[in-house]
Parts: structure tokens; C-alpha cells; sequence
């Protein structure tokens, strides 16, 4: 795919685009109960999943995306981070991917504008699931602590 090239530039600028999305939830006011986690913390997060994204986009490690999304929503429900918080950074992160594909100063052909375009497209599909999968897991620790008190 043409988005191949996207995809390794990305993950060859993974610590370029980490240290942006975090200078962004440190200055980012809604996310004050994200930004308590430790940075290090933060950090191997986000930098795995740019490290490695085309292993992440091919669709047959979609299983294993989901039971660590699934998980991760589960330990901020017990973190206390609000699902909101969440969310709003995975948005950041796919944000934060397509301003530096935007910034290679690509020439504006139409070969180049339709693998931006595709690559955008298999992104935002990524991330959909990531934002799913990472939702189911926060409401399944939500229900487990209300029965808990119940």
C-alpha cells in the first residue's frame, strides 16, 4: 500500500511525535488526572504503539489490540483517570500522527495526496477501535466496581 511509506515514517519519528503528544496533555487542561500517571509511563505507552503501527494496522493482530485496550480501560477505571480523559489522548495521539505526516512537505501530487489520504483513512479506522475497545474495558471494571457496592 502507498501508505506504507507513511506508516514506517512514522515509526521511525516515534519519540518526535511521543514528546509532542505529551508537551500536549501536560499543557492540555482537561487531562489533569492523565498527566499524574508517570510520564515514563506515558511514554513506552504512546511510543509502542507509534513504534510500532504497521504491525498494529494489519488487521490479523486485531485480537491482541483489543484484549490490551480492553485491559488498559480496565486500569484507568482503577486508576480513577475519567473516561473522558482517555479517550481525549488516544484522539491526541492520531492527531499528533497526521500534523507530522502534514509537516514533510510531501510534494503535492496525486500519488503522494492519495496515500495521505489512505493513510488517514486506515488511521482513523485504528483508532476507532482502539477508542472502542478501550471504552469496553473501562465500563466492564465500571460494572464490576457498582456491583461490588451493590
Amino acid at each position: 500500500m502507498l501508505s506504507g511509506k507513511l506508516v514506517r515514517l512514522i515509526e521511525s519519528h516515534e519519540q518526535e511525535i511521543t514528546n509532542r503528544l505529551l508537551r500536549e496533555i501536560h499543557h492540555y487542561p482537561d487531562l489533569f488526572h492523565l498527566r499524574q500517571l508517570p510520564q515514563a509511563e506515558l511514554r513506552e505507552r504512546y511510543r509502542n504503539l507509534l513504534q510500532n503501527l504497521g504491525y498494529w494496522l494489519a488487521e490479523a493482530n486485531e485480537e491482541e489490540l483489543a484484549r490490551r485496550y480492553e485491559s488498559l480501560g480496565r486500569t484507568r477505571f482503577d486508576e480513577g483517570i475519567p473516561l473522558h480523559e482517555n479517550v481525549r489522548a488516544l484522539f491526541l495521539v492520531k492527531e499528533k500522527m497526521i500534523d507530522f505526516i502534514g509537516e514533510q512537505g510531501f510534494n503535492p501530487d496525486a500519488l503522494e495526496l492519495y496515500a495521505e489520504e489512505e493513510m488517514e483513512h486506515r488511521v482513523g479506522r485504528f483508532f476507532d477501535l482502539l477508542v472502542w475497545r478501550m471504552v469496553r474495558g473501562y465500563e466492564s471494571a465500571w460494572r464490576k466496581a457498582a456491583q461490588a457496592v451493590a
